[in-house]
């Protein structure tokens, strides 16, 4: 998995991908996903690393079947939120204060 951690202000953005769709776009109907090395950065991180970027973010976005079941089997992700686009789960999450 590749990990990006942004700190802007008071929130902290978690981008977290699967290394094997870094690079690429998908699409489903009017759904896009492009997973831009730009936003999802080439950091490579274990689940552990991942699991405590999320405990500190304020929102979120993973792309990918070990990223979003990592942040899934943490109990971060409620599975029944994981959204599919071209059958690629997809998660977010917003922490509203």
């Amino acid at each position: 998995m590749y990990l990006k951690v942004y700190r802007i202000d008071n929130e902290v953005m978690v981008a977290v991908c699967d290394e094997k769709y870094l690079g690429k776009e998908f699409s489903d109907g009017d759904a896009q996903l492009i997973v831009a090395e730009k936003f999802y950065g080439r950091e490579p991180a274990c689940c552990e690393e991942v699991v405590d970027a999320l405990k500190e973010a304020t929102i979120a976005n993973l792309v990918g079947e070990e990223s979003v079941a990592c942040a899934v089997s943490a109990g971060i992700i409620d599975s029944n939120c994981v959204m599919y686009i071209a059958d690629i789960p997809h998660a977010q999450l917003v922490c509203m204060p």
